[in-house]
């Protein structure tokens, strides 16, 4: 793995939360710590409703991680886009996070419950 990446399985229930909806629910969730930036919690495609995620067509690289696809959600209030991301090919050194989504904190709720 590379050296300043950590993943570990996220301690308890993890819940996403988007227009007043529950999204995401997870006790499989993991923990990415990537330097000095803040841990990202990452839940499993089987714990997230996928039915109201739409794949945009927005993309990045991260030279640890790959390349990143990101994610719309239809919400009651509407289309909050890019609000989440997944690494569908991640690099090897980070593999653990294939199958799995991000969200953006800025964009829904991300607890632990």
């Amino acid at each position: 793995m590379t050296d300043h990446i950590r993943i570990r399985p996220a301690q308890g229930i993890w819940v996403v939360r988007a227009g007043g909806a529950v999204l995401a629910e997870s006790k499989n969730a993991l923990e990415l710590h990537e330097g000095e930036m803040p841990p990202v919690i990452y839940f499993p495609r089987g714990d997230v409703a996928m039915a109201f995620l739409e794949k945009s067509g927005k993309q990045s690289y991260c030279p640890h991680k790959g390349d990143a696809a990101y994610y719309g959600i239809h919400a009651k209030s509407g289309l909050i886009e890019d609000a989440a991301w997944s690494y569908e090919d991640p690099r090897e050194e980070v593999a653990e996070i294939r199958e799995y989504l991000a969200f953006y904190p800025s964009k829904v709720v991300i607890e632990q419950i």
